[in-house]
Order: structure tokens, then C-alpha cells, then sequence
């Protein structure tokens, strides 16, 4: 892959660089949750960095460098940041040691694994604790036990004939989640995000394509949000972690198509995934599902670029 002058190459200031555009958002969540979002973040980031060192010497490789490339410090940082604030620690932790073990090393390590690490961890963890993972604690609380209050779309999915509008009146104000303006939260991570499409770190076809598809979805299902509204576009954008996942999650490079047709298809099924779990499937948010479908499904949609060259007997450039 080629970079432009200032884009950092090296795995360590690439792994650094994505987690300086994690910071805003990272900020926006420690402002409003304090302590409750902090213990997510260092408890997936120790059992992340203590899984990587062991399986590095079980698989007899060398240790330090790899632990140093950033890597499953990232791993742990998005897990954190993904699960909600208070999530008890053994989750979290949990979480972290699946994320990097089976989703990472299990596949041979860094740039070998099919699925990403993070969504493996979270993924698992969900259908293990559905309830731990449903609830977010009330804004500021020192207590990472302060488990109250629902996500907007755990809200949504059992509002009991209430409208979009009313949904939003009863979280306690505009985009609320428990009485706190989620949206600017995702517009953190959204910056954070074009942050890496500016260094050329993130494939902003994924991101486009899937937030475009489900906005289109949201759009189509929105009818001017009655109780019977499948959710408006505004609603699936900025509603649980949809602008974190769309540019730190569907963009890491090595479990998305290189192809830039792939990356399109890649982002679309993310989206149609979403939005069908979202209004018709058994959990809130269905993202992480989608996220890995679409990894099972990158080497078949990068298919059709391998196999152009053979069919036109041209090479590619």
C-alpha cells in the first residue's frame, strides 16, 4: 500500500497514530462517565497487553517488540471504549483476553487474522452477558457498579408504542443516552475518524458506504417517526456505537477489502446487516454481527480484482 509524504508506515506510528484519533472521543466518554469509563479502559488494556506477552511466548516469539507495536494496546482501547461504561471488570477483561487470543493470535498474529480482534472480543462477550452489556451508568457517576439506564437503542427497540420523538423526550433531551447529548460523543470519534482518512489510514469507502446504507435504510423505514418508525437516519447514525465502529472498527485494513469496489460492498453489507438486526432481530444493535460477516466475506470480495488481470491478460499496476 502506498502512503503519502507524512503518512506513517511503520506498525508502531500507525498503531499510535489511530490511537491519538481515538483521543476525542475517548475524552467525550471519560467527560461525561468519569471513573466508570476509565476502568474500561485500563482493565481491557492491561488484559490485552498481559494476553499478547502470553501467547507471544507460547507461540516462543519474541515478546517485547510485538507487545511495543501497539497493537493489542489498541485492541484493548477499542474494547474499552466499546462496552458501555461500568461494565464489570471480568467482562471487560474477558473481553480483551478473547479479542486478542482467538481473534488475533489463533490466526498466526498481527496482519494474519480474518476477523478483527476487537468485534471478536465484543462479540462473544454479548451473547455471553446480554443483560451487562444493555445498560450504561448514570452521567458522572464515580461508581463503575452504577449500572441504570438503557442504551438509546435499547430504548428504542422496547419504547411500547411510543415515537421517535417521544423516545428522544424520554431519554431526558435530544440524542439522549441517560440524560447525556450522545451524538456529540459520536461526533468525536467522527472526527476522529477523518482524522484518518486526512493521514491515509482509513479506507473512507467502508465508512461511506456503510453509513450511507444506513442512512438510506433508516431513511426508507423512517416514516416521519410514528411507533410504528423503524428509526431515522439520525437515530441509527448517532445511536449506540455506529461512528466509532464505522471508522476505527470496519476500517482496519488487514479484515477489509483492498479493492476499492470490495470496500464498497464490504461497507453496504455492514450497514444491511446492521439495520436488519436493529429493527427486526432479537438484540439492539446488530454491528458486530455485521462486522463479521463482512471479514468472512473480504476474500470473496476482493475476488473479482485478483481475477481481472487473468480474464483481460493484462497486469495490474
Amino acid at each position: 500500500m502506498a502512503f503519502v509524504t507524512g503518512t506513517p508506515t511503520h506498525p508502531r506510528q500507525v498503531m499510535l497514530t489511530v490511537i491519538a484519533a481515538l483521543t476525542p472521543g475517548a475524552l467525550a466518554l471519560l467527560g461525561w462517565y468519569g471513573l466508570a469509563a476509565l476502568s474500561n479502559l485500563v482493565v481491557a488494556a492491561f488484559a490485552a497487553l498481559i494476553t499478547e506477552m502470553l501467547a507471544l511466548r507460547l507461540r516462543r516469539r519474541a515478546s517485547l517488540p510485538t507487545v511495543l507495536d501497539g497493537s493489542a494496546l489498541l485492541t484493548g482501547l477499542l474494547l474499552g471504549l466499546a462496552l458501555p461504561p461500568g461494565t464489570p471488570w471480568g467482562i471487560v477483561a474477558l473481553a480483551a483476553v478473547i479479542g486478542v487470543g482467538l481473534g488475533k493470535h489463533a490466526y498466526g498474529g498481527i496482519g494474519q487474522n480474518v476477523f478483527n480482534p476487537a468485534v471478536v472480543g465484543y462479540t462473544v462477550v454479548l451473547v455471553s452477558f446480554p443483560a451487562a452489556l444493555a445498560n450504561w451508568p448514570e452521567v458522572g457517576s464515580a461508581s463503575v457498579d452504577a449500572l441504570s439506564g438503557a442504551t438509546a437503542l435499547s430504548a428504542f427497540r422496547y419504547r411500547e408504542g411510543m415515537t421517535v420523538p417521544e423516545v428522544w423526550l424520554a431519554e431526558r433531551g435530544f440524542g439522549a443516552v441517560g440524560g447525556f447529548p450522545a451524538e456529540w460523543i459520536s461526533l468525536a470519534f467522527l472526527a476522529g475518524g477523518l482524522f484518518l482518512v486526512w493521514r491515509r489510514l482509513a479506507a473512507w469507502r467502508v465508512a461511506a458506504a456503510f453509513l450511507g446504507t444506513l442512512g438510506l435504510l433508516g431513511l426508507a423505514g423512517y416514516d416521519n417517526g410514528s411507533s410504528r418508525s423503524l428509526g431515522s437516519p439520525f437515530l441509527h447514525w448517532f445511536s449506540g456505537g455506529t461512528m466509532l465502529a464505522a471508522w476505527f472498527f470496519l476500517t482496519d485494513p488487514v479484515t477489509h477489502p483492498a479493492s476499492r469496489r470490495g470496500q464498497l460492498w464490504f461497507g453496504a453489507l455492514v450497514g444491511v446487516v446492521t439495520w436488519v438486526i436493529r429493527s427486526f432481530g432479537s438484540y439492539p444493535d446488530g454491528i458486530a454481527f455485521g462486522i463479521l460477516l463482512a471479514n468472512g466475506a473480504t476474500a470473496w470480495l476482493d475476488r473479482p480484482e485478483r481475477e481481472r488481470p487473468a480474464r483481460t491478460g493484462t497486469q495490474e499496476p
